[in-house]
């Protein structure tokens, strides 16, 4: 059942050192409150999952906090390279990062069977792809059935996945509108899973068609974290900042620059921070 935390107590209570953890948004509600709070508290040797690993990751391994990432396509959206996960993979700075890379579909589905209890998830993929040369955990199968070649590839079930959404209810109850991404399915795939939200409200009234309610027992814990998915955004609230996706080009391609920056922007603010930063964005929604 879900508990209304603060974020500092919720993520110190669900998160752990060598924890394998899915901080999950597909463009759109990237729990970024959530990851800066994980970096304040220093937590080491992470495996990080995600589809889609942006700026967010790309601070989280600048700061030394993993050592592997799984995931598919990696980058910073509409600019170009993840900085420090190169630096990372290339040079050892701060310190080698395992990387274990995949298609879209692959993690879509590796979620799926997570949530599914299964040990592997079993779909179309890969063929005349090269990514299975280099991935170990790519494998092959033959339908016993059709005698089909299928890919498989190994169940993602993080120990804890972290989301953003709209709304909670006081139930507990989690409110997702917009692009959904496989933020349920990550959820439903780990032991644990704590959600940053907008706003907790009474009731959820006026539905939107393309929505996901989470109900609170897939929920260990829900903090109110207003713009907590800045400079991604959250689908009636506020916009996509993409004038920060821009500047963190200019900001990670240098090491001390990006020490200097995450201290000033994430080591020595709060959580609460989150809501000032964001509000001029609420306006232009």
């Amino acid at each position: 059942m879900a508990r209304f935390l603060p974020l500092s107590q919720a993520v110190a209570e669900n998160l752990r050192d060598g924890d394998v953890a899915a901080f999950e948004g597909f463009t759109h509600l990237i729990p970024t409150a959530a990851a800066h709070e994980a970096i304040r508290q220093g937590f080491k040797d992470l495996t990080l999952v995600r589809m889609t690993p942006d700026i967010v990751y790309d601070q989280m391994i600048g700061m030394g906090m993993a050592k592997k990432i799984v995931f598919s396509y990696a980058g910073n959206p509409g600019v170009g390279l993840l900085r420090r996960l190169r630096d990372a993979v290339e040079n050892g700075f701060p310190h080698k990062v395992e990387i274990e890379e995949h298609s879209h579909a692959a993690m879509a589905n590796a979620y799926e069977a997570g949530a599914a209890g299964l040990p592997c998830a079993i779909f179309r993929g890969y063929r005349g792809a090269g990514l299975a040369e280099v991935n170990p955990n790519i494998k092959f199968i033959e339908c016993p059935f059709t005698g089909e070649r299928l890919a498989a590839v190994p169940a993602v079930r993080p120990d804890v996945t972290f989301i953003h959404a709209q709304k909670a209810n006081r139930k507990g109850d989690v409110l997702i509108e917009g692009i959904i991404g496989i933020q349920k399915e990550a959820v439903l795939a780990a032991k644990r899973a704590v959600v940053t939200v907008e706003e907790v409200v009474e009731n959820f009234d006026d539905l939107h068609p393309n929505l996901t309610v989470l109900p609170n027992w897939t929920v260990k814990a829900i903090s109110v974290a207003p713009g907590g998915a800045h400079p991604s955004y959250a689908h009636g609230y506020y916009v996509r900042d993409n004038a920060s996706y821009l500047e963190w080009d200019r900001i990670s391609a240098d090491r001390d620059r990006f020490r200097d920056w995450m201290q000033e922007n994430v080591i020595a603010r709060t959580s609460d921070a989150f809501a000032a930063r964001v509000e001029h964005l609420r306006s232009e929604a």
